[in-house]
């Protein structure tokens, strides 16, 4: 029977229902995607500078220890030794033969005291101040003064890691002790400046302060005569030290300078340490 009206039906095709719609993922706030990649990459590059300050303040420290000993064993044998030899008068004297004996780079030449420091502060001086030799400890500059010798005997040290002989080198006063000590002599400087009100920056006779901040290339504080470039060795009047180090601590944009002078000359004598030094004596 024909479909009537009336039976619900039509003859009109209509569409299917269409499918329901997918769901959409959110896409990720580009915005926050770079502030979390660069949020890494700043924590990576924080990790990899900590460990970088951790080298060169504490490892660093660690294997210049060993150096430093080792150097300092080698120069008290050498000293101790019947046959041994004082490299610091035979670089004075020279050779047999009349030609000037040049001391090995590297080679332990005298030990530096500063009682300012604690009485344990002992550093074996080597020849040099390259990077290797400062490795090993605080290194004398090659072609200044031999200790008690008239001009300049200047010695550089790191500041911070690398044994960091010079850490605290702004500690010093105007009359403090430095004392160095060769196989036969003990040297005894005094940091110049005003004793009476403690001012570093007073010069002395010779406009020579007890410390002073340069730049790198200044060399002249270290001529025989700081700060007098072109005075030979032979026209200077006094016996003095100078030590540098890199200024402000973690940074190497400036020189820290110290001069001390000659104050008197103590002949060793078995044991028996300076008075500048705890429990000295002569």
């Amino acid at each position: 029977m024909a479909n009537t009206p009336d039976d619900g039906a039509t003859d009109v095709l209509e569409p299917p229902e269409p499918p329901a719609p997918l769901p959409v993922k959110p896409q990720r706030d580009r915005l926050g995607l770079l502030l979390s990649g660069l949020g890494q990459t700043l924590i990576t590059a924080g990790v990899i500078v900590l460990l970088f300050v951790v080298y060169e303040v504490w490892v660093t420290n660690i294997f210049s220890a060993a150096k430093q000993e080792k150097v300092h064993t080698e120069l008290i044998k050498e000293w101790e030794s019947p046959t041994g030899d004082d490299p610091v008068v035979k670089a004075e004297l020279g050779l047999p033969s009349g030609g000037q004996y040049t001391i090995p780079s590297g080679t332990g030449i005298a030990v530096l005291y500063i009682p300012r420091f604690g009485k344990d502060y002992a550093k074996t001086i080597v020849e040099g101040t390259d990077a290797s030799d400062l490795e090993k400890g605080p290194g004398h500059y090659v072609g200044t003064q031999l200790p008690g010798q008239k001009g300049n005997f200047a010695i550089a040290g790191h500041r911070v890691g690398k044994g960091e002989p010079f850490l605290n080198l702004d500690e010093l006063q105007p009359g403090d002790a430095i004392v160095v000590q060769t196989k036969a002599t003990w040297y005894v400087y005094t940091v110049l400046g005003d004793q009476a009100t403690k001012n570093l920056s007073t010069p002395n006779a010779l406009g020579v302060p007890g410390r002073e901040i340069v730049h790198p290339s200044n060399t002249t504080v270290i001529d025989p005569v700081p700060g007098h470039a072109g005075v030979p060795a032979s026209k200077a009047t006094e016996s003095l030290i100078t030590l540098t180090t890199c200024h402000p601590k973690f940074s190497a944009t400036q020189r820290m300078i110290i001069h001390g002078t000659l104050t008197r000359t103590v002949q060793a004598s078995g044991s028996a340490l300076p008075k500048e030094l705890p429990g000295g004596t002569i």
